[in-house]
């Protein structure tokens, strides 16, 4: 019979017409609504907010609602994942979800699944500052005591001193994938790009830093390790700086850089990695990078909008929350019921080493997700964060029960915090 269908159902009708026409906007999904099912009666407005509700588009400011852009990843490539563990595998899902973990076997809540250190890290800026007074290790971040195991750069000399220090020769050793290009006395066209990131409090720049130092070193080294290093990079879920903007996806609160600060970051990342500004600079940089990058990889990493912009919006995305990237952490899916967690254990030994270990049980060929946001805060807010990232709407159980229950008590519009009322039913932590 005529009428209005029930939310449930017409919500499914319009997200599986979303998906078979994602290139249609609102006005013509309601319209192949409407010839898919004539008996029911549904305003556009309506479809218009179960296309918000879902994720689906956006609204910009002063513009027109559009189709929502969402971050695109890869799978690496022959990943080794049994060096570091064999309790998970990667799984591609679809280019919306994009890659995920999944359990490889029965594992129990309280198990540690794997532990990895990171492909880069640039510390949370109290750590940062503690590296710059050689006061924390500059390869694993871990604070430095007074043992005589602790080493200092190979390449201070007196007029031209680099204040890094390492925890022992092993760290000494390993901190040559990235630091001679972020070294003051080897590559002083880097001294600019670091104070700047450092000034500006901007996390992903300094990511960026690290990771570009890693892979032009790579490049000097062998190309097999070059190869494995660009495919992990290559292959992190992204969303550029231009959609980023182009949308409005930003933190509440929270202040985006903006296109007068990007192209001053790139500037600067030109000058400390590819032409510095001064002869002795640039002479400096030629004993380091002897070997030249292919041409197609030279633009995916320094050109402004290919380049640059995007790999800005690689490490905004893919940063775990103390300032480290991992290969394989940044597999894992968000859920605001998560049932993994995230710790650095090895203060003493390796704080940038972390460790991840079940919640609950985890069943085998069951996804492993971690949560992006406080768990510990509304509905609301988690969405407005994860949208923030331009991850859409989160749609896990704990979710989709909030909804219901705000339904359920008659809640037209919006969402009271929930999160003290579910905490028993639902496990939140």
């Amino acid at each position: 019979m005529p009428g209005s269908p029930p939310e449930d159902e017409l919500t499914s009708a319009i997200v599986q017409l979303k998906k078979e026409n994602p290139e249609l906007g609102i006005s013509k999904i309601h319209a192949l609504l409407m010839n898919q099912y004539p008996d029911w009666t549904v305003s556009e407005k309506r479809t218009r907010k179960i296309l918000q509700t879902q994720g689906l588009i956006v609204s910009a400011p002063g513009q027109a609602l559009s189709i929502l852009v969402y971050p695109s990843s890869r799978v690496v490539q022959g990943l080794n994942v049994q060096k570091w563990t064999s309790k998970v595998g990667v799984k591609w899902f679809d280019k919306r979800k994009g890659k995920g973990l999944i359990a490889m076997q029965e594992i129990k809540e309280g198990e540690v699944i794997w532990k990895e250190d990171p492909f880069i890290v640039a510390p949370e800026w109290e750590i940062f500052d503690l590296q710059i007074r050689s006061a924390a290790c500059a390869f694993c971040t871990t604070p430095l005591g007074d043992s005589s195991l602790v080493v200092t750069c190979s390449a201070s000399a007196p007029g031209s001193v680099c204040p890094a220090r390492f925890c022992n020769r092993l760290c000494l050793a390993r901190s040559a994938q990235v630091h001679p290009l972020l070294c003051p006395t080897k590559n002083p066209a880097s001294v600019p790009l670091i104070k700047f990131v450092r000034e500006s409090r901007w996390m992903a720049l300094h990511a960026l830093a690290h990771c570009t130092s890693r892979l032009l070193l790579a490049n000097q080294a062998d190309e097999k390790a070059f190869s494995e290093d660009w495919d992990v990079v290559w292959s992190l879920a992204e969303l550029g700086m231009e959609e980023r903007h182009k949308y409005s996806f930003n933190l509440s609160g929270q202040s985006e850089p903006d296109r007068e600060s990007w192209k001053k970051a790139h500037q600067l990342f030109i000058q400390a990695f590819k032409e510095p500004k001064t002869t002795p600079d640039a002479k400096k940089l030629m004993k380091i990078l002897k070997k030249p990058l292919r041409e197609n990889i030279e633009t995916d990493i320094f050109d402004y909008n290919t380049g640059f912009l995007r790999g800005l919006g690689r490490m905004s995305l893919n940063l775990e929350a103390h300032g480290g990237l991992y290969t394989l952490h940044s597999h894992l899916n968000h859920s605001c019921i998560p049932n993994c967690s995230v710790r650095h254990l090895d203060q003493h030994t390796a704080l940038a080493r972390i460790t991840v270990i079940a919640k609950r049980d985890i069943h085998a060929g069951e996804e492993l997700f971690v949560t992006y946001v406080n768990p510990e805060a509304s509905y609301h807010a988690r969405q407005s964060e994860l949208q923030g990232w331009g991850f859409g709407t989160c749609n896990c159980p704990r979710c989709l029960e909030e909804v219901k229950m705000s339904k359920d008590k008659g809640a037209d519009e919006g969402l009271t915090d929930l999160a003290s009322e579910l905490k028993a039913g639902l496990g939140v932590m």
